[in-house]
């Protein structure tokens, strides 16, 4: 699948909707994981200032070398121009403290999924930044509307979010939260569109539009290991040949993280008390030996070795 040519330069002008028009030039990405330096990389491409902040100075110089290999695997498919590399990265600084977001137009928050860490970021954020910036959480289930409350700002809070690999999916979702007003909306929607992504719109319920369909297939194939059904090989194998899902299930949550699997059914089941969301058991017990998928090397396959190898 292509990369989407997103390089250009300039502001994100909205229509004026009763309230002042709100220019996004500068934006910040808080979390430098595979979510937020991928955020950073689309929006740096598409002609933004970009303010990476992390708490960690090592996984910001990872994150920056990270942003730099896929910028490099684009030029190399011909996706993008060298100049447009070096111009996207020349855009791209970082922050190990909140005061570097302070005059960003638009600041995202992608953060580990967890509501009194995304809380407790916010309540540091609205200390230093300007009081006509946007706030945004890239949260993939949580409330936008519980999340809007913890800031000084809930008419200027929205959900922005995005697919994982963000260079690569072409979707993101916006949730407006109860108090989101409409020049925030409209702002987002343009600066998705800027970035080259197709938007679906969610009403904020728990976990959106695409995790409320695809977690509880992915629980459900878990399920289908935890009783025997099949072995893990049959139930990625049954899923990519049967129904031509380009990964499995397992696999696929493998990718996510089976961490963010469980918060995201956690969510689903607390917000919709409904036990056909109930975290499988096995899935539990995963995340609590710390087998979280690919990036603890070892989930529902071990990737320890040359190959990945099924772990049941």
């Amino acid at each position: 699948m292509a990369f989407p040519n997103v390089a250009c330069a300039g502001g994100v002008f909205p229509e004026m909707t009763g309230k002042m028009a709100v220019m996004i030039k500068k934006v910040g990405v808080i979390g430098s994981g595979q979510m937020g330096n991928g955020i950073a990389h689309v929006a740096a491409l598409g002609g933004l200032e970009v303010v990476l902040n992390d708490v960690s100075a090592d996984r910001l110089k990872s994150a920056m070398a990270t942003i730099n290999g896929n910028l490099s695997r684009q030029v190399s498919k011909k996706v993008i121009t060298e100049d447009a590399r070096k111009a996207a990265l020349d855009r791209i600084t970082s922050s190990d403290t909140m005061d570097g977001l302070a005059d960003c137009d638009l600041v995202i928050e992608s953060a580990v999924e967890k509501e009194e860490i995304k809380r407790k970021i916010f309540h540091d954020l609205c200390a230093v930044l300007k009081p006509e910036a946007i706030i945004a959480s890239n949260t993939s289930s949580i409330s936008i509307t519980r999340l809007a409350a913890s800031t000084d700002r809930p008419e200027k809070f929205i959900g922005i979010h995005f697919m994982n690999p963000v260079p690569l999916m072409e979707l993101v979702e916006l949730i407006r939260g109860i108090a989101t007003d409409d020049a925030t909306f409209d702002a987002s929607k343009d600066f998705v569109t800027r970035l080259g992504k197709q938007i679906a719109v969610s009403e904020d319920f728990p976990a959106f539009i695409v995790n409320r369909i695809l977690l509880p297939m992915i629980n459900e194939a878990i399920y289908t290991l935890y009783e025997g059904v099949g072995n893990v090989e049959a139930i990625d194998m049954a899923m990519k040949l049967g129904a031509h899902h380009p990964m499995g299930p397992l696999e696929l949550a493998d990718f996510i993280g089976l961490d963010t699997c469980l918060s995201i059914m956690q969510v689903l089941h607390e917000g919709l008390a409904d036990s056909k969301y109930r975290p499988c058991p096995l899935l539990v017990k995963y995340v609590e030996a710390g087998w979280l998928g690919r990036k603890t090397q070892r989930g529902f396959y071990d990737y320890r070795g040359e190959k990945p190898v099924p772990t049941r």
